[in-house]
């Protein structure tokens, strides 16, 4: 069963840095890509950052360029997102997504909570 973990999660000052890490229960190569989605307190969940696994091409949400920065390790099996310049903006929870290679079926994690304020 494929599952996804994510860690690193917090709060953190207007313009401090978090890292996030969404572990893998198997190797991410089951994976054709893999992101970060965060969802605030009445919106919808919007697209943070995504990475393909095999060639690390990446994309990035507007309000994000710039600031966060995702990266895979294939032998640690995790896809991290490093965040920093924070506003309180970026105040979510953030999701860890995978879609499978064999047939584009979704995993999401549970969920880590960031906060950014004084």
């Amino acid at each position: 069963q494929v599952q996804l973990v994510e860690s690193g999660g917090g709060l953190v000052q207007p313009g401090g840095s978090l890292r996030l890490s969404c572990a893998a229960s198997g190797t991410i190569f089951t994976f054709n890509s893999m992101g970060w989605f965060r969802q605030a307190p009445g919106n919808e969940r919007e697209l943070v950052a995504t990475i393909t696994v095999r060639g690390g091409t990446t994309t990035y949400g507007d309000s994000v360029k710039g600031r966060f920065t995702i990266s895979r390790d294939n032998v640690k099996r995790t896809v991290d997102l490093q965040m920093n310049s924070l506003k309180p903006e970026d105040t979510a929870v953030y999701y860890c997504k995978g879609v499978r290679w064999s047939d584009g079926s979704a995993y999401w994690g549970q969920g880590t909570q960031v906060t950014v304020s004084s």
